[in-house]
């Protein structure tokens, strides 16, 4: 058993759930629809390709630095018979760091996706083609549970309290089958001619940072 993870950080991410028509949503840390995407580009499947052995690793996140919210706007044009323009608001997170894992019990799968993070058949995209990640985005595997490896991992972004809403601690998001909330981000289908999402059970922790960590700014050069 092992647990992959992948760092997402960039100037702006989108994960949205319920979006629909002019109004695109962000939730405040990545979908698993979101992230399974980003593994399925990473392996080459197309749209319409099966998910079930993907859907079935186990997803969490830890908020390593929470984003401040943009909303942008954008004019669109719809041809035809008459012509209309649509004003449209999306919303983004700004300069956002997550930890992000995926676990699984088969070994060879899980060395596979990391290879293909490692050298993905598609760009990578952090929800929306306008969110290119930056830096690195795979970590490697870890040999321990998906929690164990989400708490132990060192911190990926500068300490600033004021990004953060409790000062000294991080957020989990944890899929879990006992979990009180139910998300509608497990993806059965990509196809743009029907898009189907299933709902998972997930539950929220916090981890209590201690001690000081010290930026090294040339640490992604290395």
């Amino acid at each position: 058993m092992s647990t992959l993870l992948l760092r997402f950080a960039g100037p702006m991410q989108a994960w949205g759930v319920d979006s629909r028509f002019e109004i695109r949503k962000t939730n405040r840390e990545p979908t698993k629809s979101g992230a399974t995407g980003l593994l399925a580009a990473a392996l080459g499947l197309r749209r319409d390709a099966p998910l079930g052995k993907l859907t079935a690793l186990r997803f969490g996140v830890r908020v390593d630095r929470e984003g401040r919210l943009l909303r942008d706007f954008h004019m669109v044009h719809q041809q035809g018979g008459k012509q209309a323009v649509f004003v449209t608001e999306r919303y983004y997170l700004c300069d956002a760091v997550f930890l992000v894992g995926f676990y699984g019990e088969d070994e060879a799968w899980m060395r596979q996706l990391e290879e293909a993070v490692s050298h993905p058949a598609f760009p990578l995209f952090l929800g929306r083609r306008s969110c290119p990640p930056e830096g690195r985005v795979c970590l490697g595997l870890r040999e321990m549970d998906l929690e164990q490896a989400l708490r132990q991992e060192p911190y990926l972004a500068v300490r600033d309290w004021g990004w953060n809403k409790t000062p000294g601690q991080a957020r989990l998001l944890l899929e879990d089958s006992m979990g009180s909330a139910y998300l509608a981000d497990v993806p059965v289908s990509y196809s743009p001619e029907k898009r189907q999402y299933a709902y998972r059970a997930a539950r929220e922790a916090w981890l209590a940072w201690t001690g000081e960590e010290e930026h090294d700014p040339m640490q992604e050069l290395r």
